[in-house]
């Protein structure tokens, strides 16, 4: 009875005409960014956190949930019709989805998609509204020892399931832990790594941080030479799916949704890893492996589905425990912040409305997705030819004023354009910034757990060991790391990156 009035409150909060209002606004602006290529939704809500400053706190949530599964959807139509992937988490869509664009089945593979990413947003969004709550209950038994141990936890598995080089990841979490040191120190209030520069006394600017690494920089690489975005010429097609289309999607749809599911949960690139997995799961349980490749509905269903479930579970452990699953939720943390909230157990139950009102808006979001997709795509394929050389001062001009808007503050925009050069230096060095991202957002957390728990322990380090659940998560440290140095996992990882380039 508990988990259907927590649902109505948070569909009553949900539905009101304002939250509606930036829900709509929330997925129309994902779906867009998702089919524009080289933007991204994370470069997106980074610039959209300014002005999430200016409104209520449920709608500026729902409205960067919206855009962060909005574009989901999107990424699935450039994949679909141009071959290229509006999203990363929509490259293996490209596979499959547009050599049946190819054969004329291009409104068929939209579709296909559209409703593969919608069952698996409900499934998932009725998975957190089951799970959300007992997490919430074991966090609370949370003391500073196993904040402490479960960062370092998310820390490690975020640099196994970084993108790339192991080492590079590491060192990417490690700059973000050390520019989350910038500021005063919580105990002591000394100032440290500000060089003097008053204005950075309470830290580095989260926004800046965000704005620059991730929009700045894609800005400068898709600068660098324009890609031909050539729509095919051939017509859509039927929208709706046969019968056979439908019975060879169902299989695929579920196993999907459920592999999308668990790993959307895990620090990192979850989705991107689901889509990967599924499509891998797909091919090798097929009865004709051979037709993967050149248009395989499977290869579409799947793996459409298991990015979409993966978007929507990475919010349990946000909502639960306030720890960031990817970078997008580290900005979710940060608009959270921005906000005067703290991330963690106690929204559930202080807020009660903000937490059912954001589960109950994915769903509404997702039947506003499937609803708006389908009859819009004439209107995206012409969005496709807009070339970017015209989009991108409109987007700078964009961040520059959002950025200085949150303080007014000068230093805000220098540092932009200073972590905007790095992001763009780190992605010539093939550096994924994700997990910098997530090192900066968790580094005081870090910080001030360790030392909150070794206070309380009077300088004694056992008791991160002496305590069960503390104990618990550095052994699921060490099994995370043991499996990350094993030959032949370092071996499988290796491929399916390759694969994922």
């Amino acid at each position: 009875m508990d988990l259907i009035s927590n649902l109505s409150l948070g569909f009553a909060t949900a539905a009101s005409p304002e939250n509606l209002f930036f829900c709509l606004i929330g997925v129309i602006l994902g779906t867009l960014i998702g089919v524009l290529p080289g933007i991204g939704a994370t470069a997106t809500i980074a610039m959209l956190l300014p002005i999430t400053f200016q409104l209520e706190p449920v709608s500026s949530l729902i409205m960067l949930a919206g855009i962060y599964y909005g574009a989901q959807y999107g990424g699935s139509t450039t994949a679909i019709l141009i071959n290229m992937p509006g999203e990363s988490s929509s490259a293996v869509t490209a596979i499959d989805g547009y050599q049946m664009a190819r054969k004329g089945k291009a409104g068929t593979a939209l579709a296909v998609a559209a409703l593969g990413s919608f069952f698996a947003g409900t499934v998932a969004t009725l998975l957190v509204a089951l799970f959300a709550p007992p997490l919430t209950a074991i966090a609370l038994k949370f003391g500073a020892a196993e904040y402490f141990s479960l960062m370092v936890l998310g820390l490690v598995s975020a640099i196994a399931l970084a993108h790339g080089s192991i080492l590079k990841a590491l060192a990417m979490v490690v700059l973000g832990l050390i520019l989350g040191l910038v500021g005063t120190d919580i105990y002591t209030g000394a100032p440290r790594f500000t060089f003097g520069i008053t204005e950075y006394a309470d830290g580095l600017s989260f926004v800046a941080l965000a704005v620059g690494v991730f929009g700045i920089a894609e800005i400068l690489r898709n600068l660098e030479g324009e890609q031909d975005r050539s729509v095919l010429g051939t017509k859509l097609g039927g929208l709706f799916p046969s019968r056979e289309d439908l019975r060879r999607m169902v299989a695929p749809m579920l196993r999907g949704t459920a592999i999308g599911s668990i790993l959307g949960i895990l620090p990192g690139g979850g989705a991107v890893l689901a889509s990967f997995a599924s499509y891998t799961v797909e091919k090798r349980l097929s009865d004709h492996p051979e037709e993967f490749g050149q248009g395989a509905i499977a290869g579409v269903a799947g793996p459409e589905s298991a990015n979409n479930a993966g978007a929507q579970t990475s919010f349990i452990p946000l909502l639960t425990l306030g720890i960031p699953a990817n970078p997008v939720m580290a900005l979710m943390v940060g608009a959270m912040i921005i906000q005067g909230i703290v991330p963690g157990p106690n929204v559930a139950s202080e807020q009660p409305e903000l937490f059912w009102g954001i589960i109950a808006s994915m769903w509404i979001g997702n039947l506003m997705l499937v609803i708006l997709n389908l009859p819009l795509i004439g209107l995206w394929v012409k969005l496709l030819k807009v070339p970017y050389h015209v989009l991108f001062p409109v987007i700078m001009a964009f961040c520059s004023i959002g950025v200085y808007s949150v303080n007014s503050n000068v230093y805000d925009l220098y540092a932009v354009a200073f972590f905007g050069l790095m992001g763009y230096a780190l992605l010539k060095l093939r550096c994924e910034p994700a997990p910098l991202l997530l090192g900066f957002v968790l580094g005081p957390m870090l910080e001030e757990n360790l030392r909150r728990a070794m206070i309380l322990g009077r300088g004694d380090p056992s008791t991160f060991v002496t305590r069960p659940i503390s104990l618990t998560l550095l052994l699921l440290t060490v099994a995370v790391l043991v499996v990350m140095l094993m030959p032949a996992i370092r071996k499988k990882r290796a491929e399916v990156f390759v694969e994922a380039d």
